[in-house]
């Protein structure tokens, strides 16, 4: 019991915050890049002058936001970057109701409306082709509601890649899970096949404009998508 209590004090923290911070900071100063290794533990324990206890929350804390990605056996590496983290914040917020479902939105339509005109001035062809790829499947599998749910989130998140900015990339592809919570609830609000259409056709709209290279009018589409959108929700009941 008394080894155990030494080894939660050791664990602190404020131990084990300081050593996260000083691990990333090595990371910041020697350039990493994803895949790049780390300091083994016993290094880091003697570099930070804490106990391999502390250094080994600090490397499970980093893990878990997906800083760093540990297996058994290997150091710890520098990852990628990941959408999880981020994700499960938004979901937690709307789920815990510190954050409305039209938050979320208004968030994404300000977002993506920037990520749409980005798209229309930077895409290649061949991210023209898969945008307009993804409205097209729409259509063909508008009997299948969630078929057309993946291809529309996969059509919003093919765009944000053709913005060539990873940053819009990283925040709209996180806002994946909370659109699979909703997007079946505002596609039965449209009632009727003609509705249903209507949305799907301004997908293709927006796929026009960008493969048209026309920034404005792939803007204007966008916030007209969102705002069907969020109607269609409070439609649904929901805030």
């Amino acid at each position: 019991m008394e080894e155990r209590s030494r080894s939660e004090k050791d664990a602190s923290p404020g131990l084990v915050s300081a050593a996260i911070q000083a691990i990333t900071q090595h990371i910041r100063t020697e350039g990493l890049g994803p895949g790049d290794l780390l300091p083994s533990e016993a290094d880091m324990t003697r570099r930070l002058n804490v106990s391999r206890t502390v250094v080994r929350e600090a490397l499970r804390s980093l893990s878990a936001m997906r800083l760093i990605d540990m297996s058994a056996g290997r150091r710890a590496s520098v990852a990628k970057l990941d959408i999880s983290a981020m994700s499960m914040v938004i979901e937690h917020g709307v789920t815990t109701e510190q954050i409305s479902v039209q938050q979320v939105y208004d968030v994404r339509r300000t977002i993506e409306m920037r990520t749409v005109a980005l798209a229309a001035l930077r895409r290649t062809d061949a991210e023209a082709a898969e945008i307009a790829d993804r409205a097209r499947l729409m259509r063909e599998n508008c009997k299948e509601p969630e078929i057309v749910m993946e291809h529309d989130i996969a059509f919003h998140e093919a765009i944000a890649k053709a913005s060539h900015n990873p940053v819009f990339a990283l925040i709209v592809n996180a806002f994946s899970g909370v659109t699979r919570r909703t997007w079946v609830i505002g596609w039965r609000t449209r009632a009727s096949e003609a509705e249903q259409l209507k949305m799907i056709e301004g997908h293709i709209e927006i796929a026009r404009a960008i493969g048209a290279g026309d920034p404005r009018r792939a803007a204007d589409h966008m916030a007209e998508h969102f705002d069907m959108s969020v109607k269609a929700l409070i439609d649904a009941g929901i805030a």
